[in-house]
């Protein structure tokens, strides 16, 4: 599961490194706790360039009769994304990056979960595979949303927990925001875990747990209990 993720880099270098046209229309300010039913950062490829817009996080498919449903699809698994109805279709033609600095999972110990804030080595934003959808009330009110797709764990993750996103290479996040590429087995070939020797886990304060807090103590590292 990927539940919490953190993206605080400066919107001129977010622009940089995801190739972005239209972020200086965006209002975008550093997060350090992003939570579940709130609108995040997306990057879609229109057929020209790369452009980037605001999904709340939490699928809600397009035939669904209720939207709180999206409070249940925040993450889509890689392994059964051809078998779900709400996740099939859009693999072919609705398919999303979500930049990030890091993501948070706990780890089991003996005193209890620590938080702990998972990051490539570099410190540079990174991206997550995800699937969007656009839903339509009687009343005509659209809600625009995303889920972000989980994999197996690396090696670094396995001890932390038994899901982390699905985190592309730049290579691969051209192919991702392709529209033109609809070969599922392709498409699957980039869902698997990241390599762990690029990235590493700081145990961070337990403020994390909680959505109401977002600054950087947030992400501010702690002594790691389990060690």
């Amino acid at each position: 599961m990927c539940g919490r993720f953190s993206l605080y880099h400066q919107p001129n270098l977010i622009a940089r490194r995801f190739e972005l046209d239209n972020l200086e229309a965006i209002a975008l300010d550093p997060r350090y706790n992003i939570a579940p039913s709130q609108d995040i950062l997306a990057i879609v490829h229109d057929g020209k360039t790369n452009r980037a817009g605001f999904l709340r996080w939490g699928l809600i498919p397009s035939f669904a009769k209720d939207p709180k449903i999206g409070s249940k699809m925040i993450n889509a698994r890689a392994e059964t994304l051809y078998e779900k109805p709400s996740f099939a279709k859009l693999l072919t033609r609705r398919r999303c990056i979500i930049p990030a600095n890091g993501f948070f999972e706990w780890q089991k110990t003996e005193t209890g979960k620590v938080p702990m804030h998972i990051q490539l080595r570099d410190g540079e934003p990174f991206a997550m595979a995800g699937l969007w959808d656009r839903w339509q009330d009687e009343g005509g009110e659209t809600i625009t949303s995303c889920t972000i797709i989980t994999t197996e764990p690396n090696t670094l993750m396995a001890p932390i927990h038994n899901r982390m996103p699905a985190i592309l290479t730049r290579d691969q996040e051209a192919i991702w925001l392709d529209r033109r590429e609809t070969g599922t087995d392709r498409l699957k070939s980039l869902l698997t875990p990241f390599d762990s020797r690029q990235m590493t886990a700081t145990a961070v304060s337990s403020l994390v747990n909680s959505p109401k807090h977002d600054s950087p103590t947030c992400i501010a590292p702690i002594p790691n209990e389990t060690e």
